[in-house]
């Protein structure tokens, strides 16, 4: 026995048409070289090509991520710079401000000791102008003590040089020197 579907009624009977099935798969086939000849030629190397830029995308992306995390790291180090600079800055400043202080003080020392020497020269200045006076006084004061004692006047240079020479001769009692 022939299995149905090859005999010719029993195909007809399942409404095959079996030259028309035929064509249909030439045309199938035809289209199907057709079809692979057309995405290999034209469908696949488009498909290459934009795997090919989305494999170069993430290579730019890793690239930039290294560039990223190597300019964050030089980045961390110029910072780290910045701030020893600034420090150094910073301590210098304090050195400089302090060394002006000193400076300062030292310029305040040596202008109040300027200040108590001028001062002791003026007062020294002002001690031999007032024993200077005490002496032209104690002169006087002897001449009419004499004048007095002797009733008569006397030649008043005379008794000035003789007091003179007697004080000249004679211990100070503040300690100073004898001065006209």
């Amino acid at each position: 026995m022939v299995p149905v579907f090859l005999e010719a009624e029993g195909i007809g009977a399942l409404g095959i048409n079996l030259p028309g099935l035929l064509a249909q798969l030439i045309n199938f086939g035809i289209l199907l070289v057709l079809f692979s000849w057309v995405f290999k030629r034209f469908l696949f190397p488009m498909m290459d090509e934009r795997k090919k830029r989305i494999e170069e995308g993430l290579q730019a992306s890793e690239e930039a991520k290294e560039r990223l995390a190597q300019t964050e790291t030089e980045v961390a180090a110029e910072m780290s710079r910045a701030r020893q600079e600034a420090q150094g800055i910073v301590t210098q400043a304090q050195q400089a401000s302090s060394r002006i202080q000193e400076e300062a003080r030292e310029s305040a020392r040596a202008d109040s000791e300027q200040l108590i020497e001028r001062a002791r020269q003026e007062i020294q200045l002002e001690r031999d102008a007032v024993i200077s006076d005490l002496r032209s006084e104690f002169a006087d004061l002897t001449i009419t003590a004499a004048e007095r004692v002797i009733r008569r006047s006397l030649d008043r240079k005379a008794h000035g040089e003789i007091i003179e020479e007697v004080l000249a001769e004679a211990p100070t009692g503040a300690g100073g020197s004898a001065q006209n």
